[in-house]
């Protein structure tokens, strides 16, 4: 094998590693977007879960049915519930 023949093989090697690279990066990207989590407020859930009121949603989340966070002080703040656990409820 000639040395010229020797530089060909390696250029094509690292174009295809540079390929590869690329589409990992690319991938990992996509991965970490789907890994966001949405949060909805208890509006939110009505809109996504049609033909479920609002008091049914706080009566669900009251009886610790449907897992939730509240941001903000005391009573007064904001109930948010992930997206995935709602449609994971209904669904099943």
């Amino acid at each position: 094998m000639t040395i010229q023949r020797k530089n060909e093989l390696i250029a094509q090697l690292v174009a295809l590693l540079g390929e590869i690279i690329e589409a990992d990066s690319t991938q990992d990207v996509q991965e970490e977007a789907s890994s966001t989590v949405e949060m909805l407020t208890i509006k939110e859930c009505t809109e996504v879960v049609k033909g479920v009121s609002e008091s049914a949603i706080r009566k669900l989340i009251r009886n610790e049915e449907i897992p939730h966070i509240r941001t903000g002080n005391g009573k007064r703040g904001k109930i948010l519930v992930k997206k995935t656990d709602l449609i994971s409820y209904f669904g099943n």
